[in-house]
């Protein structure tokens, strides 16, 4: 399963931790990763993620946010089964409602299993 694959990867890439949902008790720094689409041909699979990078500052967040980014360009496209990596987008999205800091950057992920 991708999701479980890229939660992986980044948990094992990165000091902060990695969730799939906001924990309980929500550390300083953490990332929290989110499937927002994904589309199949031919056997092939297009995945878009949200990454989500949580800090005690903006800057905290932005500083986070370069380093998911840095991890995911780097590395992911040498696992198994991933064929493309791609950063559609990041941006500052703090949490108006929860006054977390956070930027997201926007992944597409071609795949096949």
């Amino acid at each position: 399963m991708i999701e479980e694959i890229i939660l992986n990867y980044l948990n094992e890439n990165l000091e902060e931790p990695v969730f799939m949902e906001r924990p309980e008790e929500v550390p300083s720094s953490y990332i929290i990763l989110e499937k927002i689409g994904s589309s199949m041909e031919n056997y092939i699979y297009r995945d878009v993620f949200a990454i989500q990078s949580y800090g005690k500052s903006l800057l905290d967040a932005a500083e986070l946010n370069e380093k998911v980014k840095s991890v995911m360009n780097d590395g992911l496209i040498f696992l198994d089964n991933i064929a493309s990596v791609k950063c559609i987008n990041d941006y500052n999205f703090t949490d108006t409602t929860t006054k977390q800091y956070r930027y997201q950057a926007i992944y597409d992920i071609v795949n096949y299993k």
